[in-house]
């Protein structure tokens, strides 16, 4: 028998973050689940000792001030991606207004640290929404398209060909063919 899971990872990492926090008996609040804000000083052995735990599982403690500035755009661009109702504006508006700082700046210190454009980091966290979609959602390729602000679905096509190596329909087949294979192991 086999059990197929969702996973709610927003859900899991606060409880495991809540979890190993709490046995610390220090005060704080979980600003989201990449950013905590300590409520009063911490001495030096529990910040190391929170964060071997932490690294246990692997949560690693950003201490230079571009990675977290990085880490913040990293987040905001899933946000944007990943949210049910995507903002109706460009990313580069959005990015500079969520994070008060110019879309230049921005773009800059990002291909700086990550040797990689955001413009590249947000097609790839795109397509994989698409694989997502078409995984655990009936939408149709225009749907998906058209949810995914794209101009149209031989776009979404060439940018999802270009990153997986395969077309949209390609990996709809696969994905359709191992659902039948799982379920005749299953019967």
């Amino acid at each position: 028998m086999k059990l197929f899971l969702k996973t709610d990872t927003q859900l899991l990492i606060k409880k495991i973050l809540e979890e190993k926090l709490d046995v610390f008996n220090v005060k704080y609040n979980l600003v989201n689940t990449n950013e905590i804000l300590f409520l009063e000083t911490i001495d030096t052995v529990t910040y190391e000792n929170i964060t071997s735990v932490l690294n246990e599982y692997g949560f690693q403690i950003i201490e230079n001030q571009k990675n977290i500035i990085v880490q913040k755009i990293k987040e905001s661009i899933i946000e944007m991606i990943f949210n049910e109702e995507a903002p109706a504006v460009k990313s580069s508006v959005y990015l500079a207004e969520k994070l008060d700082h110019s879309y230049g700046y921005l773009s800059n210190l990002f291909s700086e640290v990550t040797y990689t454009s955001i413009e590249n980091f947000i097609i790839i966290q795109k397509i994989e929404y698409v694989k997502k979609l078409i995984t655990h959602h009936s939408l149709t390729l225009t749907e998906i398209a058209f949810k995914l602000n794209y101009s149209s679905v031989a776009h979404l096509s060439s940018q999802f060909k270009n990153t997986t190596g395969i077309t949209p329909s390609a990996f709809q087949r696969i994905i359709k063919k191992r659902s039948e294979i799982t379920n005749q192991n299953i019967n």
